[in-house]
């Protein structure tokens, strides 16, 4: 199971089958998390942001205290903002050099 595709959530009292590809933004909501996905859904459920960063893939990555990001879904990225689809989300500074790094490695 390592070089799987998808994961399980639990939310509403039932398990939910989400791929990393379709999965936009990841927002910590204290000790619960809000994932985001391409077709508009979102879904709740309890885990702290610290502890998901750790079991997700190579392609997500924290670009603020209460924000993760899929790198492939990113459309554009200027000064301190990204946009994922209708979302813009601000990076923190402490996390700028980082994702600007990750995102050169992308770059034709």
């Amino acid at each position: 199971m390592e070089n799987r595709t998808f994961a399980f959530v639990k939310t509403d009292k039932k398990l939910i089958k989400l791929f990393y590809k379709d999965i936009t933004i990841i927002k910590g909501l204290g000790n619960y998390v809000e994932v985001l996905t391409l077709c508009g859904k979102k879904y709740v459920y309890y885990k702290a942001l610290k502890d998901l960063i750790e079991s997700l893939p190579d392609e997500f990555m924290r670009v603020h205290n209460s924000c993760i990001v899929n790198l492939i879904n990113i459309e554009s990225f200027e000064d301190n903002q990204l946009v994922c689809g209708d979302m813009k989300i601000t990076v923190a500074k402490s996390y700028k050099e980082c994702l600007t790094e990750a995102l050169g490695k992308m770059m034709l």
